[in-house]
């Protein structure tokens, strides 16, 4: 039982944490006056891209985060203002 165990939580069965903190979020975000979906945090975009960031949403799939900024501001790239 206890090698049965053992196995599982290497192979990151036993808890789900693994799993849960493996989870990549997508966001689309203003920067620079044009609208980008990125894989990283608000804080890492404020980092790399200054004070001028905002961000218009959170998503779990990249598809769902494209879809959003064509549907809103005509893609990536697209003319956008944080106010």
């Amino acid at each position: 039982m206890q090698k049965i165990l053992a196995a599982m939580a290497v192979a990151g069965c036993v808890g789900g944490s693994a799993t849960a903190s493996a989870q990549t979020h997508y966001y689309v975000y203003c920067a620079s006056d044009k609208v980008e979906v990125d894989s990283r945090s608000p804080e890492q975009m404020k980092i790399a891209r200054g004070s001028g960031v905002c961000q218009f949403g959170q998503f779990n799939y990249l598809s769902d985060a494209q879809s959003f900024a064509q549907k809103n501001f005509g893609g990536p790239g697209g003319k956008c203002a944080c106010k």
